[in-house]
């Protein structure tokens, strides 16, 4: 009988990448830091957000779905980023995909949901430091001032024209969440640690 074949260990796309990002900090005097949140479980909803299945699968995650498009709840570890109308992105640690998934699947219950894991479909970068804002900027059409791009508020823009899912931080002085595609992760790192050396100490 033949060994079972047994699926090899996901590998973040950016793994190699770890030494670059780091030296950023040091590069810049901490004026800026930039990491990567590997290997986030990310689940796509889809759901009627005026139907029974949008307050269970709140309650089933602790927390109410975003109503307004183009911003962030959180609870606990737990993140969920509205997308559109009809659209949420859940946010979660590494390894709790198979648990949000039966979560969310069984509150919505016989309600029409779609539950999709997209977490190989996108990395997470975090930009971080005093001149976050500024970094971003070069690259990003968005208004990224705090008044315009606070804490609460994400966006589906571009960032050195890779679409990307921008998070504002959670609070003053926190990072950025730029959420990128697998396929475009190289590319854009790339962009940011060239785009750094404006600031090199």
């Amino acid at each position: 009988m033949a060994d079972a074949v047994l699926p090899a260990a996901r590998r973040s796309p950016l793994a190699h990448a770890a030494d670059r990002l780091a030296a950023v900090g040091r590069d810049t005097g901490g004026a800026l830091e930039l990491s990567e949140l590997p290997l986030l479980t990310q689940i796509d909803v889809r759901l009627d957000p005026k139907g029974a299945a949008a307050d269970a699968v709140g309650l089933a995650l602790g927390l109410q779905l975003p109503a307004e498009p183009d911003t962030v709840v959180r609870a606990g570890n737990l993140s969920v980023l509205s997308l559109g109308p009809d659209e949420w992105l859940v946010l979660g640690p590494p390894g709790s995909r198979q648990d949000l998934e039966s979560r969310i699947r069984e509150a919505g219950g016989d309600e029409p949901v779609s539950v999709t894991d997209v977490s190989a479909q996108r990395t997470t970068l975090v930009v971080s430091g005093p001149r976050a804002r500024d970094l971003l900027a070069h690259g990003c059409p968005l208004d990224l001032h705090p008044r315009a791009f606070r804490a609460g508020r994400c966006a589906q823009t571009t960032l050195a024209r890779a679409q990307v899912v921008l998070v504002a931080p959670d609070e003053p002085g926190g990072g950025f969440r730029v959420l990128v595609r697998s396929s475009f992760a190289g590319y854009l790192t790339d962009w940011l640690l060239d785009a750094a050396t404006e600031w090199r100490a």
